[in-house]
């Protein structure tokens, strides 16, 4: 190879990979001079074409939000989320039997017992009925976890997810088959293996319930009860059924397995059961663990809600409990649906706590552990415990839980 070929090889090489390494100057608005190193041919988007079309679209290869998943449940990464609306692979799962795989075309709702007319409707059937779609949130009624300062959001709170529904309104199929006057209580089964079922109130049916068959504008997804599913807004999410398939009307109700032994609390000396309203809560979600933040102005981000209405009010502390301030409110303020807020706060670099707390509209506070306790006992449990949780913000920056136990 001659030297002019050895010149201009040179040259392309140092046009190509090599460019990796070189170096522009720039000057900022403060006159600061900084080096920013240029792409390379590789890493540059404008030297190559991209992927085309495709028939199902995918996020970023340095996007990667999943689900904490466990033997029975799998978490949301509220920490990830930029919005109150979860996407659908990331809304939180709980099921008792694993998810059934029911094939649309043999789906089936029974709805009998004190009606006038009993009927079966395909999926099709519910399809063809006025359509209704609302956004809200669905709760595990034992969505809190404490114990150690290494835990996210995601960790805490993390059986929560938000999703656009669309259906059609039970009480639309209630005046199809005829409910009865003096009908009160509803069974409502799934199809899964554990073929869960829970008593409801029928003034729940006739009031929002609905039955499901979309989220966030595709088909609802098998792990949320493909091909339909209750939805109870508001209401802890055992009873929103999944997989449903048969709904008995009756003047009593049923005292079933996730009424009588589980999804029911000690409150002092007595029994909570039948406890359907979710509580009002709030979380940070940023600064939150683990990440690190340095001294200046942070936006505090969060997310309220409360199955009894609307959030009214959120409180940030950044002094540990001693002061609150409101936040603001990302509009619009939807019923029984999660709610972002922003605080923006300049951090002086000294060891804090901070928190938030709601105020729904029916005036209810969130309350701390302790006052969690004072009301139901030492004997207190996981169900509807709802405190208000802080981080604490270290020196260095590193943000960490503050674990409480109530035992």
């Amino acid at each position: 190879m001659g030297k002019k070929e050895k010149l201009l090889m040179n040259r392309r090489t140092w046009l190509g990979g090599t460019l990796a390494a070189a170096v522009i100057h720039v000057q900022t608005a403060w006159g600061k001079s900084i080096q920013i190193p240029t792409l390379s041919s590789e890493d540059d988007p404008t030297k190559k074409i991209g992927p085309g079309p495709s028939k199902l679209g995918k996020r970023s290869l340095f996007e990667h939000p999943v689900r904490k998943p466990s033997d029975i449940s799998s978490r949301t990464p509220l920490q990830d989320l930029y919005s109150t609306i979860t996407p659908s692979d990331l809304h939180f799962e709980r099921h008792h039997a694993g998810v059934p795989v029911i094939d649309p075309e043999k789906y089936e709702l029974l709805i009998h017992g004190m009606v006038d007319k009993p009927m079966k409707f395909t999926l099709r059937d519910l399809k063809r009925f006025p359509s209704v779609t609302r956004t809200c949130f669905i709760e595990c009624a034992g969505n809190f976890r404490t114990g150690k300062e290494e835990m996210t959001p995601q960790d805490i709170l993390g059986l929560t997810s938000q999703s656009e529904w669309t259906g059609v309104m039970l009480s639309t199929l209630f005046r199809e088959v005829g409910v009865q006057p003096k009908a009160t209580w509803f069974l409502a089964e799934g199809s899964d293996a554990a073929v869960l079922t829970r008593s409801i109130p029928v003034s729940k049916g006739w009031n929002d319930a609905m039955i499901v068959y979309a989220q966030n504008g595709e088909a609802i997804r098998p792990e949320q009860g493909y091909p339909a599913r209750l939805l109870l807004p508001g209401w802890e999410g055992n009873t929103n059924v999944k997989w449903l398939r048969r709904i008995e009307l009756s003047d009593q109700l049923w005292m079933t397995r996730e009424e009588t032994s589980k999804y029911t609390y000690p409150v002092k000396d007595r029994i909570r059961q039948f406890s359907f309203d979710m509580d009002a809560r709030s979380i940070i979600t940023f600064p939150s663990y683990p990440a690190n933040v340095e001294p200046g102005w942070i936006e505090i981000r969060g997310i309220a809600w409360t199955g009894r209405g609307k959030v009214h009010r959120v409180d940030v502390s950044t002094d540990s409990g001693k002061t609150w301030n409101s936040a603001r409110l990302q509009e619009p303020v939807l019923d029984k649906a999660h709610t972002y807020f922003r605080y923006l706060w300049h951090w002086s670099g000294n060891e804090t706590e901070i928190m938030s707390r709601v105020i729904d509209e029916t005036g209810y506070m969130q309350p701390t552990l302790r006052q969690l306790i004072d009301a139901r006992g030492v004997d207190i449990t996981g169900y509807h415990l709802n405190p208000i949780t802080a981080w604490v913000i270290k020196r260095d920056g590193s943000v960490k839980f503050k674990s409480e136990s109530w035992k």
